[in-house]
């Protein structure tokens, strides 16, 4: 069923940048707790970036596809400790979850110049949730210009979670104030380019308020499986 599931996310994205007269966002399929022979099927049905929340399954995982022959690209989007950044610096093509300096020195550090410049976002935290990760959106320019003079990091925009609600619709304030966060941003650095918003429930809202890419789980994969 992996193919068909594919093809109904991208036909919705499709409907909803057509409809929200938008550019097509990025998908970013959430393989977080998903077996690395589901991961595999995606890929071979077309899928190629993969967002997993914890380092050392995603350090596993990606070993297990390497050995398949399957060269994906690989996105951190769960928050991360400095005592893992030198896991993640290696493991992980982009890391979506920069939310304070300690994490950019740290990335840094580990970050071999060798592999190219680590993609990063930095992740806000819009509704000034005291249990969620994330930066205060005053604190986004700071954090931006201390990761713009590490070659080893190349800033491309933001990252946001907003607020769980049961009406997805009550989430749309919050995407508007994260797009002008990113538009504010992007008016004061180069190569500011994604706006990583929006996942199964709310897609369609994050995409017309102008979600550059949106992270999907569970209407590519259905329900996870138990995290071991």
């Amino acid at each position: 069923m992996t193919k068909p599931a594919l093809d109904e996310v991208l036909r919705r994205l499709d409907t909803a940048a057509r409809q929200a007269r938008q550019p097509l966002p990025r998908l970013l399929a959430v393989s977080k707790t998903q077996s690395g022979e589901a991961v595999a099927e995606l890929a071979r049905a077309g899928q190629q970036a993969f967002g997993e929340n914890y380092v050392q399954e995603a350090v596993a995982k990606r070993a297990r596809l390497q050995a398949l022959g399957l060269a994906l690209e690989w996105h951190l989007i769960g928050h991360l400790q400095t005592n893992k950044a030198r896991e993640a610096a290696d493991a992980f093509d982009w890391v979506q979850t920069v939310d304070r300096l300690r994490v950019v020195e740290a990335l840094t550090r580990h970050r071999d110049p060798a592999r190219g410049a680590l993609q990063v976002l930095i992740q806000v935290n819009v509704d000034d949730e005291a249990s969620k990760h994330g930066c205060r959106p005053e604190e986004v320019d700071a954090l931006a210009d201390a990761i713009a003079v590490h070659p080893v990091l190349q800033l491309r925009g933001l990252m946001v979670i907003p607020t769980p609600h049961p009406d997805p619709e009550a989430r749309r304030p919050a995407f508007r104030r994260t797009r002008e966060l990113f538009e504010a941003l992007r008016a004061g650095h180069t190569g500011i380019d994604t706006l990583s918003m929006g996942m199964s429930d709310d897609a369609d809202i994050a995409i017309a308020e102008g979600a550059t890419m949106v992270r999907i789980g569970t209407a590519l994969f259905g329900r996870r499986e138990s995290r071991a």
